[in-house]
């Protein structure tokens, strides 16, 4: 299912290259002490965030920038609300990125048991070799990492089974989390727009996936009144098998 394709290959590729541009900027801030001097240290940073995604928003704008592109995975006909973008190493100041390069190879088994989660392959790939080689741990052990991150929070009732356009407040979205997940503040969750829509909830945990206040990231949200969330795409109608005519008896 997931053969070293030549899109593999270029998404490592491209990763790589990335890499290389990212240390170099990094080198650069961390001589001025704008940045962590732990950079590229695997392992070394003070906590994460979970990155959750407003599905729906994301194959909006994705279809817009690129209508000739086949659609990603999570843009096909299954209905998503929020997915994981990714659980991101931080420092108090900035975050580490690229910490392996070349990175350890995913084995595809990890992929497809994470794609209930992050419903793109290339989204896992792109998140291992960013995010996931900084944290310190094998590839198994952190996407482990992200599930157990993912299990700590609740989503709201009324962001599970949206059908129609909503119209709501930065504000009103970080109450709404804030109200179902205990232990978790104002100060430990980001709301983040793209254009006119959501894009994803950050939430700020601790390395034992406890709330944790996050002054920077939370410096970053959002700062429209308003934000549009698009609705979930329909479920495909289920097929229904004709029974069987029964013969007499």
């Amino acid at each position: 299912m997931f053969r070293r394709s030549k899109i593999e290959q270029a998404i490592h590729v491209t990763a790589a290259v990335t890499a290389i541009l990212f240390l170099a900027i990094v080198t650069v801030f961390a001589q001025d002490g704008r940045l962590d001097r732990r950079q590229s240290e695997p392992g070394q940073f003070d906590f994460y965030v979970l990155a959750l995604s407003w599905s729906p928003s994301y194959c909006e704008a994705s279809s817009e920038r690129f209508p000739n592109r086949a659609p990603d995975q999570q843009c096909s006909a299954r209905p998503y609300s929020f997915v994981v973008h990714g659980l991101w190493p931080q420092y108090e100041r900035g975050f580490p990125a690229f910490c392996q390069v070349p990175a350890p190879r995913l084995d595809r088994n990890i992929v497809s048991s994470m794609l209930d989660l992050i419903p793109s392959p290339r989204l896992i790939f792109h998140e291992w070799d960013r995010h996931g080689t900084c944290s310190g741990l094998t590839p198994n052990a952190y996407f482990e990492t992200v599930r157990k991150a993912r299990a700590v929070v609740k989503i709201p009732d009324q962001f599970l089974e949206v059908t129609s356009t909503l119209s709501v407040s930065p504000d009103e979205i970080e109450e709404a989390f804030v109200k179902v997940n205990p232990g978790l503040t104002r100060g430990a969750i980001s709301v983040n727009c793209n254009s006119t829509r959501l894009s994803e909830v950050r939430v700020c945990l601790s390395k034992e996936f406890r709330f944790r206040d996050c002054a920077e990231v939370d410096r970053r949200a959002c700062r429209r009144d308003k934000v549009i969330m698009p609705p979930m795409r329909a479920a495909p109608p289920k097929r229904i098998k004709p029974h069987a005519a029964s013969g007499a008896l």
